[in-house]
């Protein structure tokens, strides 16, 4: 099969036959994949958010999905988690403790609009080449710090950004990750063009 055989094809997904049961396997197949990246877990001691696997999960569903098919398996994904599967990084659940919304609540919700956005890109074809894929996925990780790092500065009660040595946002929530999600991102941005040059040939 070739994307030329398939009638203009948005998202990767929509190569195969659009049906209810099709959109319905994705959704909650890249909620599940979220799920099981967020065990990918590395708790870094200085800050509540821990190193996982969830942001690659995340872009490559607004890639694959597009954007509301993306941003409903991020939604379903924290709904599954929020209602007591053990779903978030290291097998945690809900999405308070102690009356409180949990540290990385901001992120959570920073998935979902993530996933959107980047799924928009996707089906303004900005997948199908490395050069316009990695700056998408790039664009989604800004967004996912975004949403983390405003709702961590207002829960913790700390600025946004400080001096050296003084606690911020900024140095809890995206200063540890950049490294990390610039190589997924990448990543992504990799695998993507390379699923359309597959379907090409």
């Amino acid at each position: 099969m070739t994307v030329a055989t398939v009638q203009n094809p948005r998202t990767l997904l929509d190569v195969i036959p659009r049906s209810v049961t099709r959109d319905a396997i994705a959704v909650v197949g890249f909620a599940l994949l979220t799920a099981a990246a967020a065990q990918i877990s590395i708790p870094l001691g200085f800050t509540p958010v821990p190193l996982t696997g969830q942001t690659f999960a995340v872009l490559l569903a607004g890639g694959v999905l597009g954007a509301n098919r993306g941003a409903l398996s991020q939604l379903l994904y924290v709904a599954l988690g929020a209602i007591g599967l053990p779903f978030y990084a290291d097998g945690a659940s809900g999405i308070t403790t102690d009356g409180a919304l949990i540290s990385t609540f901001g992120f959570l919700v920073g998935f979902i609009a993530a996933a959107w956005v980047v799924g928009l890109m996707a089906e303004r074809a900005q997948d199908r080449t490395v050069l316009s894929a990695i700056p998408a996925f790039l664009a989604g990780t800004a967004i996912i710090y975004v949403f983390g790092a405003t709702f961590l500065a207002w829960q913790l009660g700390i600025p946004i950004a400080a001096d050296l040595g003084e606690p911020s946002a900024l140095k809890f929530a995206i200063a540890p990750f950049i490294i990390g999600d610039v190589l997924k991102a990448t990543a992504a941005g990799l695998l993507l063009p390379a699923g359309w040059r597959l379907l090409d040939r």
